[in-house]
């Protein structure tokens, strides 16, 4: 039985009986995989060879074919590479301080901009960093079949994702652990969640008006999926993480803060992940018609990330990042071993709990309330509405015109 002060082993939640959604796997997913891994191992010569065991450990190919099923094999290629690459960023990221983390943000996002050839700007070195040429690489491939619309979201989450690995990297240097609610709202970024979903667009052929995109039904389904993903992942990692002294994760903030257990906070989360699936699937019945055409993108889309709740599950139990080989059997019996504290490595020890409970603030998982007919109308619609109201004022006032002209007339031959 598990103490306060010094836990063995904690129990995950169930998440994936919880998850009723169809598991699928791209048919060329593992030939893909292997192309992706290949790449990234070969272009990344600095890495020692437990990192390059790492990453094949990893499996963001396969992770890949899980979440992009239906995609072609040659823009499946290209996400792998990019998902592939997002953790190989996290990687180099963790550890890093502030002007680093600063540094890794503009090589990467040069590369983003100026996709055919290195412009380094103010402050960047005239040999372009690793970095840069590896996001250059898939995005050179990815753009000429990207829609502007999701080239352009792409561009802007990865943005989001520097800026809030930028947050974390101070947090680190200070050695402060945020709060609840500013962890949850940083999270939301480091997850690298955000870009993932503008390559749903890219990988299904498909651009979604910024209309639909900005919706928020649409919006509110996205939040659902990146929690989802997130906070599992808060789950699931916990254990290597805790391991490295690493406190940027959920179950550590309700130990320090709100004197939970280990199992208590992993309950929370937990409870909090089922809480997401519920309003995914809630959400879903809200969403507008835009017509045929846009509703059979919005389909597609969100059933992408759909795909990604479960195949994020599924995944997490078959990558060697977490639970190393065990992750079937884990998968079946739900226990984890805490590991010991890698103390020999300057590790931080592990977060106290707190004399004091801090009150837990209101998490809210976005059910999001029956839209009004006002709502249901595209701003496509509604100018359209506009330009017919434009219309009838402009007959009206020429009707108005005839009939004074008639009765003008009338009037004066009547004198």
């Amino acid at each position: 039985m598990e103490t306060s002060l010094s836990p063995t082993s904690f129990v995950l939640p169930d998440l994936v009986s919880h998850c009723k959604f169809k598991l699928s796997y791209h048919p060329n997913g593992d030939e893909v995989a292997q192309q992706s891994v290949e790449w990234l191992d070969t272009n990344c010569p600095d890495l020692n060879a437990k990192q390059r065991r790492a990453l094949r450990g990893l499996q963001a190919g396969e992770l890949t074919a899980y979440c992009y099923h239906t995609a072609s094999p040659e823009r499946l290629r290209v996400v792998s590479d990019f998902m592939n690459y997002l953790f190989h960023l996290d990687n180099i990221s963790d550890g890093m301080m502030t002007r680093e983390t600063d540094i890794l943000s503009d090589v990467v996002m040069n590369a983003l901009w100026f996709s055919d050839r290195y412009l380094p700007t103010k402050g960047q070195t005239e040999d372009e960093l690793n970095p840069g040429k590896l996001a250059r690489d898939f995005w050179a491939r990815c753009i000429p079949d990207c829609g502007p619309g999701a080239q352009a979201r792409f561009k802007e989450t990865l943005g989001f994702f520097f800026e809030a690995v930028n947050i974390q990297a101070r947090a680190r240097d200070e050695g402060v652990i945020p709060d609840l609610e500013a962890y949850i709202d940083v999270r939301r970024d480091t997850s690298g969640c955000k870009p993932c979903w503008a390559l749903i667009e890219y990988a299904l052929d498909i651009d979604l008006p910024d209309f639909v995109a900005e919706h928020p039904v649409i919006a509110a389904l996205n939040q659902s999926t990146n929690d989802l993903v997130t906070w599992s992942n808060d789950i699931f990692s916990y254990n290597v993480e805790q391991s490295k002294g690493d406190t940027h994760n959920m179950i550590v903030i309700l130990m320090a803060y709100h004197g939970y257990t280990l199992q208590g906070a992993v309950d929370y989360v937990g409870d909090l992940c089922q809480q997401t699936i519920d309003a995914f699937c809630h959400n879903k019945t809200k969403i507008p018609s835009w017509g045929p055409e846009i509703d059979d993108m919005v389909a597609r889309y969100v059933q992408g990330l759909q795909d990604w709740i479960v195949g994020s599950l599924h995944w997490s139990f078959q990558t060697h990042r977490y639970f190393g080989k065990d992750g079937q059997d884990i998968k079946k019996h739900r226990i984890v071993m805490l590991l010991p504290l890698e103390t020999q490595n300057g590790a931080s020890p592990p977060p106290s709990r707190c004399s004091t409970p801090i009150p837990i603030p209101k998490i809210v998982t976005q059910w999001w309330p029956e839209p009004s007919l006002e709502e249901y109308h595209s701003p496509l619609q509604k100018r359209g509405n506009e330009r017919g109201n434009r219309i009838v004022a402009l007959v009206d006032f020429v009707l108005a015109h005839l009939v004074g002209v008639f009765l003008g007339s009338i009037f004066r031959n009547f004198h």
